[in-house]
């Protein structure tokens, strides 16, 4: 029957070359499928079988899908290898476990068999392939339900078992192999990785051990990245030797530059209370007038703990500073030491008048806390009180449930409270009893509870102490004192960390204890103490670590200067006592010849009323922020000094005592040790080469830091022996 509709030799025509295209491209995957299944294409193809979708009402062909012979599915033939992955990688497919099978679960072979199943849709009709091609794998039910294989060896024979199968593949693929050669490296990449790796080690003084560069899985990085072994032997002699030797030659060549330098030396106050008692480490550090600190040596001061006779110290130091300087002892300005002020350093000034020997700042601040638990009742009464209620709450059982109680409620605080040792001598070691107020205060609500607790009531029907303690607890005036205490501690503990970070010079002393006595004076004003006694331990120890260079430095220290109201900027000859005045001209004429005494005096007066030119006065006093700690800053530190070797060359004789004092350094921090490191070099049955070795390794760890302008009181810590 004809068509009436004219345009139906176009639609017919269309309909043909539909037909025609789908079958081509039906007919491709088919032939791309029969190679797949000798081996030669991609492995879904074992999986997937193209099917033809006709048409119900002309049974003409109208498109191609992809069948999965696991589950029947169909899907579009556009994009097989995304079909294959979306829904057999990933795991869409439920009876889909593994493109590949171990070889203790392939079923036997058999013949291909043809597996045509049509869809529960009515709109959908599968077509067997005109081309003689079957699926290489069928989905068999039985094979998901089958049991594991039983092996003789129990389960004690499925790791070998993997490992044949891993064999196996690693056979048919070679090319897949996990374990790719290591790489090839030159001579020269392999000598710059091990400098690299010499640096890092020696840099970390004692944290990482000798034994550590023979460690298995070590050795197993460096031969993954194609690197050789590594000689114990070489890292700690050849190599340590090469390290130290290069260290050693920059910095003999940094002090022979400078024309004068200061020796620091911290290690030898073993009692302090921030140090260990085994502490016998003792750091030389070599200060530069361009503010470049160089280390030098580090000794065993005979340790323990025990008191260092001040003569031995004295000819240390002499001998460290004739060391340093070959024949020109002048070149030594002075020495700046945590310990012997009355003893050593002040023979050496003796005996030598250009030197200008400084006590450590920062250990004049820690023993001013001493000071305040000796003769403040305050320390005394609060810490009776406070190891009354640490030893009662950390001893009784009926306490300690009460504490596990309100922990239950999800309250956080401390399981029990520190209390100093029966044998601690808390006026030498404050530590303990600075950790007992911060629990005592940080469980203060706690403790109040406990006392208002029913059960802690019935303790105290029969137990006087415990009665006691509840006074105390509930004494308001009690906790007063206990913050007073812990207040006064934390206001000098603050500025003792802020001393060893910014490490002040001797021109900043007086400052620096002009600030604590109006911190004091706050901390009387805010708890309600007599001003009278507390100022007057504060001076006690001010004049203990007091040196008349303090002032000279303060005056002669263009950051200082004070504009008056004729706009001069004239020195602060005002903030000084009587007394400190005239130690300004004791060191002025002591630091120079006899013959300059009376010209540097002379100078003196002069600078005293002419000052220094405004201009540059207000450029040395530039201040700018601090991007770590947002503190206002002296811009330029080396100012002052520079100052005096540049514009103020008029002042020949005064000139070249301020040169000489103003670089001083104010405190002997340097290199800290953790204690493991301690042990291996100050421990019995240690060998002269090896306390050769641990003094290389520190001079090198120490030299580094310096250089990299990181801090060098940076703890480096070790948690096993190096040598």
């Amino acid at each position: 029957m004809s068509n009436p509709n004219p345009n139906s030799t176009s639609i017919d025509a269309a309909e043909d070359s539909t037909v025609k295209a789908v079958n081509k491209r039906y007919e491709g995957l088919v032939t791309v499928r029969t190679k797949a299944v000798k081996g030669k294409g991609a492995w879904y193809w074992a999986h997937l079988e193209p099917i033809l979708i006709r048409n119900p009402e002309t049974n003409a062909p109208k498109a191609v899908k992809l069948k999965c012979g696991f589950c029947d599915a169909a899907f579009s033939a556009s994009n097989p290898s995304r079909t294959a992955t979306e829904h057999l990688k990933r795991g869409t497919c439920p009876n889909f476990t593994s493109p590949t099978n171990p070889i203790s679960q392939l079923p036997p072979l058999s013949s291909p068999k043809q597996n045509h199943r049509k869809r529960s849709s009515q709109s959908q009709q599968s077509v067997s392939p005109s081309l003689n091609a079957s699926p290489i794998n069928t989905f068999d039910p039985s094979r998901c339900l089958k049991p594991p294989v039983l092996l003789s060896g129990g389960r004690d024979d499925f790791r070998p078992l993997a490992l044949l199968e891993d064999s196996v593949k690693k056979l048919k693929t070679p090319k897949a192999s996990s374990s790719s050669p290591a790489p090839t490296l030159s001579k020269h990449q392999i000598k710059t990785a091990f400098d690299f790796l010499a640096d890092w080690f020696y840099e970390s003084c004692g944290s990482v051990s000798f034994s550590s560069l023979e460690h298995p899985k070590f050795k197993a990085f460096l031969d993954q990245v194609g690197l050789p072994a590594v000689s114990k032997t070489e890292f700690s002699t050849a190599r340590l030797d090469s390290k130290f030797e290069i260290a050693k030659a920059e910095s003999e060549a940094r002090i022979r530059d400078a024309s004068f330098f200061q020796i620091a030396s911290n290690g030898w106050n073993s009692k302090n209370f921030l140090a260990d008692k085994n502490q016998c480490l003792v750091n030389f550090t070599v200060n530069l007038p361009n503010g470049l600190r160089i280390f030098q040596k580090a000794v065993y001061s005979g340790g323990g703990g025990g008191t260092v006779p001040p003569q031995y110290v004295e000819e240390v130091l002499w001998e460290t500073a004739a060391g340093i300087c070959g024949g020109d002892a002048r070149r030594c300005v002075g020495f700046v030491v945590d310990k012997y002020k009355s003893s050593a350093l002040k023979n050496l000034e003796l005996e030598n008048h250009w030197m200008v020997n400084l006590p450590c700042q920062l250990q004049g601040f820690l023993s001013l806390i001493k000071d305040f638990y000796r003769e403040l009742p305050l320390f005394r009464n609060v810490g009776d009180s406070c190891t009354k209620i640490a030893n009662l709450v950390n001893s009784m059982p009926q306490i300690r449930n009460i504490f596990s109680k309100i922990r239950l409620q999800g309250v956080a605080f401390a399981s029990y409270i520190r209390v100093p040792p029966n044998k601690c001598d808390v006026s030498k070691n404050l530590s303990p009893f600075i950790g007992m107020l911060d629990d005592l205060l940080s469980c203060s609500r706690i403790l109040h509870l406990i006392v208002l607790d029913d059960s802690y009531r019935d303790v105290c029907s029969t137990d006087d102490k415990a009665r006691e303690v509840a006074d105390v607890i509930q004494d308001v005036r009690f906790w007063n004192d206990v913050s007073a205490a812990h207040s006064l501690v934390k206001i000098i503990m603050g500025m003792t960390e802020e001393i060893e970070a910014e490490r002040p010079l001797i021109g900043q002393c007086l400052p620096l204890w002009e600030e604590l006595r109006a911190k004091v004076k706050g901390w009387c004003s805010k708890y309600s103490f007599v001003e009278g006694p507390v100022e007057e331990i504060v001076e006690r120890r001010f004049r203990k670590n007091y040196h008349p260079a303090m002032s000279a430095a303060f005056i002669l220290d263009p950051l200082y200067l004070v504009r008056d109201l004729s706009g001069k900027y004239l020195p602060p000859f005002k903030c000084l006592t009587n007394e400190q005045e005239k130690d300004v001209d004791k060191i002025v004429t002591r630091l120079v010849s006899s013959e300059e005494a009376h010209v540097a005096v002379m100078e003196l007066m002069k600078w005293r009323s002419e000052g220094l030119d405004p201009l540059y006065a207000r450029a040395v006093q530039v201040r700018q922020r601090d991007p770590q700690t947002g503190k206002m800053k002296v811009a330029n530190p080396q100012s002052s000094r520079l100052v005096w070797e540049t514009c103020l060359k008029e002042f020949r004789s005064l000139g070249k005592v301020a040169v000489r004092l103003l670089f001083l350094h104010a405190t002997s921090c340097g290199v800290k040790y953790d204690f493991a490191l301690m042990r291996s070099f100050c421990g019995k049955g240690v060998s002269g080469e090896d306390l050769e070795r641990v003094q290389k390794m520190v001079f090198v760890a120490a030299h580094a830091k310096i250089k990299n302008n990181e801090p060098s009181d940076e703890v480096l810590d070790d948690t096993s022996s190096p040598v």
